[in-house]
């Protein structure tokens, strides 16, 4: 029996811009190692795999799925960019709508929606967020690791570790020029990662009050870099909401993958009333 790996792009409707994610709609027959090989083997940041959802998870019939993530070298509890490239996935097949996913993470709704013109587009809610401080000696390690000195760094936005499904240290970029130039210890930003049990570091330059760029080294998922990470995406949306840099409401653009020639544009919506982060953007498949 061969396993049929569909590879798509998230954050754009663009096959050669956004993060490819592998999809793999029926891993019934799969176990952990067989599907770590063929993330491995893929090579891209990380593959999702379908089965069938747990009987109290809810939804509507035959939208609902179990989903498990995994980078070239572990399991991840949750990736933003292969559920946005799944929900594509799905839609073209089943339709538009609302879908439900059980992660490793929590319990994900996504709604997918087609616009004329525009392509399918993805959704993502996030599971509940929280924000903590980094110790100064580990934040000191962090920028030793990227070779980037403290006072290259934005006062206004302080280092924290932000989770919304995986932990990633988010890091503030005083000028555009000092996030395009990324060049950082891979093995020693790794071990720090490991450590702290960071899924990536997101790096953010603030343009203006709503549009951001950010990087994304990822080396514990055998990757220098992320294209593109929604699920720091739905971190940095809960950073940014508790570090009072937006209002509790709140529609912010993050530019990614501009300076690995993947460009791709995630929206990061907030609510008041609701902690939960959304996460959209555009998806297609790769040929």
């Amino acid at each position: 029996m061969t396993t049929e790996v569909l590879r798509y792009t998230a954050f754009s409707g663009d096959p050669a811009g956004g993060n490819p994610a592998g999809v793999v709609l029926d891993a019934a027959g799969l176990d952990g190692p067989a599907m770590l090989a063929i993330a491995a083997g893929l090579g891209y940041s990380e593959t999702a795999f379908l089965t069938d959802p747990p009987h109290d998870l809810g939804g509507e019939p035959g939208r609902a799925f179990t989903v498990r993530y995994f980078s070239p070298k572990a399991e991840v509890p949750f990736c933003g960019h292969a559920t946005v490239a799944t929900a594509v996935a799905l839609a073209e097949r089943i339709g538009p709508g609302e879908l439900l996913f059980a992660t490793p993470a929590g319990t994900v709704p996504v709604s997918v929606t087609a616009e004329p013109g525009e392509g399918l587009r993805a959704t993502l809610t996030s599971v509940a967020p929280h924000v903590e401080e980094i110790a100064d000696a580990d934040l000191a390690e962090a920028l030793a690791a990227l070779d980037w000195p403290a006072t290259d760094l934005d006062p206004a936005l302080l280092p924290r570790i932000a989770y919304a499904g995986a932990r990633h240290l988010v890091i503030g970029a005083g000028t555009r020029a000092r996030l395009a130039d990324l060049s950082y210890d891979f093995a020693r930003l790794e071990a720090l990662m490991r450590r702290l049990d960071l899924t990536t570091v997101q790096l953010v330059y603030r343009e203006s009050p709503t549009v951001f760029h950010v990087r994304d080294p990822f080396p514990v998922g055998g990757v220098v870099e992320d294209p593109a990470t929604g699920a720091a995406a739905a971190a940095f949306g809960a950073y940014a909401r508790e570090a009072g840099l937006v209002p509790q409401q709140a529609l912010l653009t993050l530019h990614q993958g501009e300076d690995m020639g993947r460009p791709g544009i995630l929206t990061v919506e907030l609510r008041p009333g609701d902690p939960r982060v959304r996460v959209g953007g555009a998806g297609v498949r790769i040929a």
